[in-house]
């Protein structure tokens, strides 16, 4: 029981202090001086809370009359994210209290969303009452699009723009490098790229745990159209596929980052061939790295396949201290009006205050002719977009959590060990023994880990460190004896030649 109490008293002690640690003050109205204020957490980068913050506080005062401080909390990814509402909650729930001092949760992946909602932390939202017309096939927010749901079923979150994880890459490196511009993820796989991918870590970050599960669905996907293939050996042979090109793509990575702009700032100052990169910050660098002769030093792309146009959703918290400003907030987000923030150009009429978001809208309605000629996307149509990937919750949605732990366990954790082996593959000439003892993953099979394994997803932590500790001394010992394999076939191949 006092060990309980010392870990409540702490929890507590971290939520008091949230608002010192992280504060982000982008308001033109101190806190002191306003009327009103609203306390938001969010993964956001910096220009985006500004001008969101900016222009709901002209709305409210508008409407109101009042003034407004926007108190931004921003402790990091969405995974540092829901550490601070499942600390808080927890704690909130031992002392008997609804909130912890927050209003709304502003952005990051719908599966984070989708948590923290089946955890009771969601309060509906009111625009699903006041605006009926704004959603659903007929309106301009679809309950779901390219397989993605952009809100839930029980209206407790909303999105507000789409994302879209690609591929950004730098075209005078590969032309040093003799390489092509990769168009699917399975080009990142090509040895060519060996130390020049920067990726980025899946633990860290909702969107690219998605990222990674898109990846392997692709594979999936790919195997079951194929005629005369059971349904089955089809799943086998997808995750299989799915793994195997991860493990190949992490061996080629410089590192695994679990800050999102690193690597498309590498990938754009040429220290880094290409990389995984959200389209908005894939947009932002390539519009601020150029050549001399204005050439973009990156380009971004949405590879064929393998990816979806996912939402990015608000969502009010469970006892928020000011509810009634915060159903205000997700509604003046879905208006008209801010959604042009997303991709308007600064500047323009409706636009940004300083920079560009470089976002896709969740609205239809905001697609027009003179809406495009004033953004940063002019050739922008997401819902008209034949070439769009659909994603099936039911092939990998259950391991969602599994796949970015296996990610970890295979290629974070036995990094040093998996390059290590690699190298000494390509060097040998990719002999096939070595290069299958590499790409051994048939200690984790779909039918234990594609619908999420019960071992890595266990609320107990001990546990799961102590499974996953197993999981990756297996995969260490493959690569060391895939390195092996490969160092004596060179041996053997350099006494022939002599």
């Amino acid at each position: 029981m006092k060990l309980r109490a010392t870990i409540i008293i702490v929890l507590l002690a971290i939520i008091v202090a949230l608002p010192v640690l992280l504060r982000r003050e982008t308001s033109t109205v101190s806190p002191q001086a306003a009327d009103d204020r609203l306390v938001i957490i969010s993964p956001h980068i910096e220009s985006i809370r500004h001008e969101f913050g900016e222009a709901f506080a002209r709305y409210w005062k508008t409407s109101t009359g009042r003034t407004l401080y926007v108190d931004w909390r921003t402790p990091g990814g969405t995974s540092e994210i829901r550490m601070v509402l499942d600390a808080g909650y927890e704690a909130a729930e031992d002392t008997g209290r609804d909130g912890i001092g927050i209003d709304i949760f502003f952005g990051g992946g719908a599966p984070d969303f989708s948590g923290q909602a089946k955890k009771g932390r969601f309060v509906p939202l009111q625009v699903f009452t006041e605006h009926p017309d704004w959603f659903g096939e007929a309106g301009q927010i679809p309950e779901t699009f390219t397989g993605e749901r952009y809100y839930a079923a029980d209206h407790t979150w909303v999105s507000t723009c789409m994302s879209q994880f690609g591929i950004c890459y730098n075209p005078d490196v590969l032309e040093r490098l003799h390489l092509p511009a990769p168009k699917i993820w399975d080009d990142l796989g090509d040895p060519g790229y060996t130390g020049s991918l920067a990726l980025a870590d899946p633990t860290k970050s909702g969107s690219v745990a998605r990222t990674f599960e898109l990846l392997i669905q692709d594979q999936i996907q790919r195997e079951l159209k194929k005629p005369g293939i059971d349904r089955q050996t089809a799943l086998d042979t997808g995750w299989k596929n799915g793994l195997q090109l991860i493990q190949r793509m992490a061996a080629n990575s410089r590192y695994f980052t679990d800050s999102a702009s690193k690597p498309p700032l590498d990938v754009g100052q040429g220290n880094a061939a290409a990389g995984m990169c959200i389209d908005f910050y894939g947009r932002s660098f390539s519009e601020a790295l150029t050549t001399r002769d204005g050439s973009p030093r990156l380009i971004w792309i949405a590879p064929k396949g393998g990816t979806t146009l996912s939402g990015d959703p608000v969502a009010v918290l469970k006892g928020a201290p000011h509810p009634e400003i915060a159903q205000a907030f997700v509604t003046f987000c879905l208006t008209p009006e801010a959604q042009k923030l997303w991709f308007a150009r600064p500047g323009t009429p409706g636009g940004t205050e300083t920079r560009a978001l470089h976002r896709a809208p969740i609205r239809k309605d905001v697609y027009t002719a003179e809406n495009l000629a004033n953004s940063t996307m002019p050739n922008a149509h997401p819902y008209t977009d034949e070439g769009n990937f659909i994603y099936q919750g039911d092939l990998t949605g259950s391991a969602f959590n599994t796949i970015r732990q296996l990610v970890k366990i295979m290629c974070i954790d036995s990094h040093e060990e998996m390059t290590s082996a690699w190298k000494a593959i390509i060097d040998a000439g990719m002999p096939p023994d070595a290069v299958a003892a590499f790409s051994d993953v048939s200690i984790t099979p779909y039918e234990s880990y594609g619908k999420g394994n019960p071992e890595l997803d266990t609320k107990d932590s001990l546990k799961a460190a102590e499974f996953a500790s197993k999981l990756g001394a297996q995969f260490r010992a493959n690569y060391r004896r895939a390195e092996e394999i490969a160092r004596k076939s060179a041996t053997a191949s350099h006494a022939t030649a002599q």
